[in-house]
């Protein structure tokens, strides 16, 4: 008998070694192609990059997976340890695998064989770390094994407060959402550390599976999961249990964040930023870097700058006529439900932003007003809100012409729409249910407005809306800036030996080239009149005298300063191009500009003040000013720090106060005349229009401010008349600075040292008698003066005043003659 026991315990001890071979051989092969868990140390998710205002606002978030890192030192405790109930309530005592877990779903399992129950299965946050980082998702006995030896590997080389930060944000949440931190702004808006116990507890149950347990297609079982979560904080000593009772009584409250942004109409702004970090970066950096983008943007001179060009692209568009419906659909008693359709399909554009209009059906329309079906607000597409409005008939007055607006096509209401029309509306203030129709202009635009200190783009409107148009025109499109370019021409003639007072021919010209004869003429077709100071001819825009004043200077002087200033990368050294021919853009445009509003400083305009990558390391600044002093550890009674302004001088100091005065003067009398009511602060700026109107300009500036803006068709079409810089753009300008100038001090221009003041004779340039009327006084620069001849550029005659008063009434015709024009 005892042999018999001695036989098998034998036998037994043969095939226990047997299996321990077995299992020996097999963990090392499983060993053998093992992930390196070491990478853990250097892991850095994809996170997503963040762009805010010059005042912190978030604008924007770009990311293939909305995750943000946090260490684990800003989560809160009581988000801790709803995962831990929920995943691992041992996770701080086991090696990595936890046995008495693993026992326990072992037993289960067999309980529940045959049910049709999910299996239960016990892997720990470790295990999930080692699975999520390092393995992959297959259901195998082999994957198994890998993972619970990397588990035990990956417990000996990092810390619990390590292993759980790294699982708190690599977890998908569902609704593209990764990481604790991006879940808690996903699900309910706000950061982690502002989360209830019961919003951390429904998070806590979203990993096991978030479809399952979606906030809205599964609600019931969203709540069941995150009571059970509660119960187990509360069993595991995290909670009261009043606590937790108080906490299942909360409603899911889930409230995903409608956009990425707060800032109101900064879509242009982003989309230039964003732009940018992918040339300076690459994709990879933007979308999943992690990177905290401080932008130059002024949220508040943002929305002035959107509200301004929206207004006068409406304004121009709404004098030319109804363009149309947008869609019709059947008015049957589920016209919600269709018209619900219609936008969802996108067979409608939804105009996000500009949150003041609706998109409504036409339920009937009469002689005096028309009834309006609006759409649903709470994208409920089984039980649609039903809320109706009228258009009273004075509130679409405008839509009874054609679309040229030449005549009118009816009579009332009736005339333009009919029940199923789907149309555009805006709300108004002074009654309940009252609506105005709108349609989206055909004619777009773009502003830039921009500090000219420091190159910082504040506000940037590329179009009336990005949601109907993502091109932005004040960046990308090449219009021709017509005679908002002619102060750089004077300007070239102010750095190279001429005087605001220096006289040249208003008269007709023909410039021969080859077989081609060129006749520019002044706007409306004028054949000038006479001589007249530089002055004269930027106030009132000639373009005879400034094609006269480009040949005597050679273009190729006036070319070498377009590309001084930025105007144009290569410009062509042709006569045309001194009446702004070229093609460019408003930022470039309104670049320029700054050059000469900050005293003929090179400036560098930017969107971007600074980046910091994921650990909050600057890796990019916009201001390259050095400052000497500003790092000192501590006060020893020395000098304060001194800014180094290290940029380029580009155009005398003395050149750009001469063409700054000159340009107020275009403000004060000239083509811009009562068009900017601001009487606080000196301003100065110039219009432009181009050949047929196809292009009307505006740009201007204060001492701390430049703006810009253009209105056009995108395919450059006449604008038709009053379509002209003074007529169109220049109002708009005004607009904007009165708004603007209520955020901005007031300023005065500075004056270099050493510029004299001397009163000249507006027609003739020369110096003033005591008492002569119509004079003005004018800068100039130290050795220069009014000239003691009158000496006309473009005809070779010199003429004293004397003679100039005793010459036949033909000669002071031309000469005082006040007629003027405007390009």
């Amino acid at each position: 008998m005892i042999r018999l026991i001695g036989y098998f315990f034998g036998m037994a001890c043969v095939l226990f070694l047997g299996v321990a071979a077995a299992v020996a051989i097999y963990l090392t092969g499983m060993t053998k192609d093992l992930p390196d868990y070491e990478v853990l140390a250097s892991y850095e998710p994809p996170v997503a990059t963040r762009i805010h205002a010059g005042n912190g606002a978030l604008m924007a978030e770009y990311a293939r997976e909305r995750r943000l890192f946090l260490p684990i030192q800003a989560i809160p405790d009581r988000v801790k340890a709803a995962f831990l109930s929920a995943e691992d309530k041992n996770f701080y005592n086991h090696p990595g695998v936890d046995p008495f877990g693993l026992g326990r779903a072992v037993l289960n399992n067999l309980q529940n064989f045959g049910s049709g129950r999910r299996p239960e299965g016990a892997s720990t946050i470790t295990q999930q770390v080692a699975k999520n980082f390092l393995l992959s998702a297959d259901q195998t006995i082999d994957r198994k094994v890998k993972e619970a030896i990397l588990s035990f590997r990956i417990e000996q080389a990092y810390s619990k407060d390590k292993i759980l930060e790294l699982y708190l944000n690599e977890i998908f949440f569902g609704l593209n959402s990764y990481g604790i931190a991006g879940a808690a702004l996903t699900y309910f808006d706000k950061s982690v550390t502002e989360l209830t116990t019961a919003e951390a507890a429904y998070l806590a149950a979203l990993p096991k599976g978030p479809n399952n347990y979606h906030p809205f297609r599964h609600e019931k079982a969203a709540i069941e999961r995150r009571d059970w979560v509660i119960d187990r904080m509360a069993e595991n000593g995290y909670i009261t249990q009043v606590d937790a009772d108080e906490a299942k009584t909360q409603p899911l409250g889930v409230k995903p964040r409608r956009g990425s942004g707060t800032v109101l109409a900064s879509e242009y702004f982003s989309e230039a930023v964003r732009r940018q970090l992918i040339e300076r970066y690459g994709d990879k950096a933007l979308y999943e870097g992690g990177l905290s983008v401080r932008t130059s943007l002024d949220p508040d001179l943002q929305v002035i700058a959107r509200r301004v060009l929206q207004d006068g692209l409406l304004d121009y568009d709404e004098r030319r006529g109804f363009h149309g419906v947008l869609a019709s659909i059947e008015t049957s008693p589920d016209w919600a439900l269709a018209l619900g359709k219609l936008i969802a399909e996108n067979k409608v554009p939804d105009l996000r932003d500009v949150p003041e209009w609706t998109i409504a059906v036409v339920l009937d329309a009469s002689a005096k007003e028309v009834e309006i079906g609006l759409q649903s607000q709470n994208g409920n597409k089984t039980d649609p809100e039903r809320n109706t409005g009228t258009i009273a008939a004075d509130d679409m007055k405008w839509a009874y012409r054609d679309a040229a607006g030449e005549r009118k096509v009816a009579k009332g209401p009736d005339g333009v729409l009919k029940a199923g029309d789907v149309i555009y509306v805006e709300a108004l203030k002074q009654g309940a249910n009252s609506y105005r129709l709108r349609q989206t202009p055909k004619v777009q635009g773009g502003l830039v407005a921009m500090d000219p200190n420091t190159g910082r783009v504040l506000a940037m409107a590329g179009g009336f809306s990005y949601a109907q148009s993502e091109f932005n025109r004040a960046t990308q499109a090449m219009r021709q800036p017509g005679s908002s370019f002619k102060p750089f021409v004077y300007a070239a003639a102010l750095d190279n030996g001429y005087t605001p007072a220096s006289v040249v021919l208003d008269g007709p010209i023909e410039v021969v080239s080859g077989n081609q004869v060129w006749r520019p003429s002044n706007y409306g077709e004028e054949d000038g009149t006479g001589p007249a100071t530089l002055r004269t001819g930027i106030e009132k825009s000639r373009n005879q005298m400034t094609v006269r004043l480009a040949q005597d200077m050679g273009m190729d002087l006036v070319a070498e300063y377009a590309e001084r200033f930025g105007i144009y990368d290569k410009m062509a050294p042709y006569l045309p191009m001194a009446l702004g021919s070229g093609e460019t853009t408003v930022m470039r445009m309104v670049s320029a500009y700054a050059v000469i509003a900050n005293g003929g400083k090179q400036i560098k305009p930017t969107v971007i003040d600074r980046i910091q990558d994921r650990y909050g390391k600057t890796i990019f600044r916009h201001e390259e000013r050095g400052c000497e002093g500003c790092n000192a550890s501590e006060w020893a009674n020395q000098e304060e720090p001194v800014l180094v302004d290290n940029r380029e001088q580009v155009l005398d100091p003395m050149t750009a106060y001469q063409i700054t005065t000159m340009m107020e003067g275009v403000v004060q009398r000239g083509t811009a005349a009562g068009k900017i009511p601001v009487k606080d602060r000196p301003v100065a700026g110039k219009t432009g229009t181009t050949n047929d109107e196809k292009d009307a300009w505006f740009v201007g500036f204060t001492p701390n401010l430049v703006a810009g803006l253009y209105i056009g068709f995108d395919t450059p079409a006449p604008l038709g008349r009053g379509g002209t810089g003074s007529g169109l753009a220049a109002p708009l300008f005004g607009k904007f600075l009165e708004a603007a100038a209520k955020l901005t001090p007031a300023e005065k221009f500075h004056v270099p040292d050493g510029m004299k003041f001397i009163a000249v004779n507006r027609k003739t340039g020369m110096m003033a008698f005591d008492g002569e009327p119509d004079t003005i006084t004018e800068a100039f620069k130290p050795g220069t003066g009014p000239a003691d001849v009158f000496q006309v550029i473009g005809e070779g005659q010199y003429m004293t005043q004397d003679q100039i008063l005793d010459s036949s009434p033909q000669a002071q015709q031309a000469i005082t003659s006040g007629a003027s024009g405007l390009y």
